[in-house]
């Protein structure tokens, strides 16, 4: 997971039922307490109250390597509005808001240039195979860097994923929002940097978008729980008896009962720092939850590997909640390292079980995430 430099152990990917912060200027971090007591903050990170300069674009030029596009220099960039986005590939909060960044990158494309910074937060994340077979999963098509150095990260002075800077002709930072929403705030923004640098044919209109899968907006109304990690470093609530072993292979037991938020691991695991492995065939992760959608961060611990996988809803096959990497039956395949989806349930939301069961070994799982 992310180095403790640039990260607060208390930190959750999700917010409830309230805008996001918005634009220049509101940097409150206000927290709703939602009706289980758990203080949700709004963003995957934190906003930092400094706003960079025109120095900052200039670290583009230290990237790792650049997709989609050859390499881009500020000073050619210089006379261009430019939207920077902060991403990292398996984070539900950037993948909701991807289908707008998607949508102005082509709506305002004789004006606009979006670049994506892809700075990891997962060490599978850092694997370029994963990320350029996410970009070609997701439809991205603009450019974007690998920041697997925090490079451009530490020169903006970043903590947040998602996070946008919007840059204007001149190369000053005017906007930059941090978080899921305020989409509208955003584009009106982009339009009026536009019409300052002379673009012709800028409406007052804005996108209307629809995201799926795992684009589709969280249901606010009804999310209760928070994104929790797998690794000690910053799990939460693990309920397993003895609690958890850093770094030593261990059979665990999952209780009878969880209270809501609480897991638990069974079979044989290594719970690591920033990952969990399972170690032998037939391990299982145990979560009581409250939400529509829940999404597990995982994959096979070596490149081309496969593992199946078995999910259960209150002890029964999911049916109808099932998330689009499960079938009707619960039964799935990890082939793959990133985020899937495999509850997504239909109307009333009420606290429920959920249960994965991997038939094989060779499965890491770094977070829970929900929507």
């Amino acid at each position: 997971m992310k180095s403790s430099k640039f990260f607060v152990t208390a930190v959750l990917a999700i917010a409830i039922g309230a805008p996001i912060a918005g634009l220049v200027g509101d940097m409150s971090m206000s927290q709703p307490l939602t009706s289980t007591g758990v203080r949700l903050p709004f963003l995957h990170g934190f906003p930092t109250p400094q706003m960079p300069n025109q120095a900052e674009l200039a670290s583009l030029e230290r990237a790792n390597e650049w997709l989609n596009s050859p390499p881009v220099t500020a000073s050619a960039l210089r006379g261009k509005v430019v939207l920077i986005d902060f991403w990292t590939y398996t984070c539900i909060n950037w993948l909701r808001t991807l289908p707008y960044v998607r949508a102005w990158a082509q709506k305002y494309r004789q004006g606009l240039v979006v670049i994506g910074v892809h700075t990891p937060e997962f060490p599978i994340e850092r694997d370029v195979v994963n990320v350029r077979r996410a970009v070609r999963q997701l439809g991205i098509e603009y450019p974007f860097v690998l920041d697997n150095d925090y490079a451009i990260w530490r020169a903006f002075d970043n903590n947040s994923w998602p996070a946008l800077y919007l840059v204007d002709a001149r190369g000053h930072v005017r906007q930059h929002h941090f978080g899921e929403g305020e989409y509208e705030a955003s584009e009106i923004a982009i339009q009026r940097l536009l019409k300052e640098a002379g673009a012709a044919g800028i409406g007052a209109g804005v996108v209307s978008v629809d995201g799926s899968g795992t684009e589709a907006p969280a249901d606010w109304g009804n999310l209760r729980s928070p994104e929790n990690y797998i690794g000690y470093d910053r799990t939460e609530r693990f309920a397993s008896p003895g609690g958890g072993e850093r770094d030593r292979r261990r059979v665990y037991t999952s209780p009878a009962r969880l209270a809501l938020n609480q897991w638990a691991l069974a079979g044989e695991w290594t719970m690591g720092r920033q990952t969990t492995v399972l170690n032998g065939p037939n391990g299982r992760i145990v979560y009581r939850f409250h939400a529509r959608d829940l999404h597990l961060v995982m994959g096979p611990s070596r490149p081309g590997m496969s593992v199946k996988f078995r999910v259960l809803l209150d002890g029964k096959a999911p049916g109808a909640a099932h998330g689009t990497d499960v079938d009707e039956q619960g039964d799935g395949t990890m082939t793959e390292q990133r985020l899937y989806q495999l509850i997504r349930q239909p109307k009333p939301i009420v606290d429920r079980q959920f249960e994965i069961e991997f038939l094989g070994p060779g499965v890491e799982a770094f977070a829970f995430t929900f929507g």
